[in-house]
C-alpha cells in the first residue's frame, strides 16, 4: 500500500469543545454575535450544547470550577484559539457587528488572510478570518 492509499482526507472541521462557566450566557452570546444556530439535543441532555454555522461550529460543557485555574495568558499547551472562515462581506458585516456590540476587537492583516479577533465571555480567543488572495491559488 502507498501513502496515498493511507491518506485521510478531511472534509471540514466539526466543531471545536469548549468549557465554559455558563452554558447558557456562553451559548447565548455566540448566538447573537456570531449568528450561530444552538442544537441541545435531548438525547444528550443538559450538554453539550452545539452551536453551529452549517456543519461547523463549537460544543459548550461546562467548566469544573473546583479545578485549578489556568492562566489565561499562558502560551504554554493550550488551545490558542479558534477560527471560522467567513467571505469578505461577512468579515465587514462582522466589524460592524462587533462595533455595534461595543465589543473589544482586532485585525490582523495576515497577508493571506485578514482576521478579526475578539473574546468570548469566558475569555476564549474567537477569530473569523477572510482569504485575501486567489483561494485556487492558495489551497492547491
Amino acid at each position: 500500500m502507498t501513502d496515498k492509499e493511507h491518506k485521510i482526507e478531511i472534509a471540514f472541521l466539526d466543531h471545536v469543545a469548549i468549557r465554559v462557566k455558563d452554558l447558557d450566557a456562553s451559548a447565548e452570546w455566540y448566538q447573537k454575535v456570531l449568528g450561530l444556530e444552538k442544537y441541545q439535543l435531548p438525547e444528550w441532555g443538559e450538554f453539550p450544547i452545539f452551536l453551529l454555522s452549517g456543519k461547523s461550529g463549537i460544543a459548550l460543557f461546562p467548566a469544573n470550577l473546583h479545578d485549578s485555574k489556568l492562566d489565561v495568558n499562558s502560551k504554554n499547551v493550550k488551545i490558542d484559539h479558534f477560527a471560522f472562515n467567513v467571505t469578505r462581506e461577512n468579515f465587514e458585516k462582522a466589524k460592524k457587528r462587533f462595533l455595534e456590540l461595543e465589543l473589544d476587537f482586532g485585525i490582523q492583516d495576515h497577508h493571506y488572510f485578514d482576521s478579526i479577533y475578539t473574546k468570548d465571555p469566558d475569555g476564549h480567543t474567537v477569530e473569523l478570518t477572510t482569504i485575501k488572495v486567489d483561494e485556487q491559488e492558495f489551497y492547491k
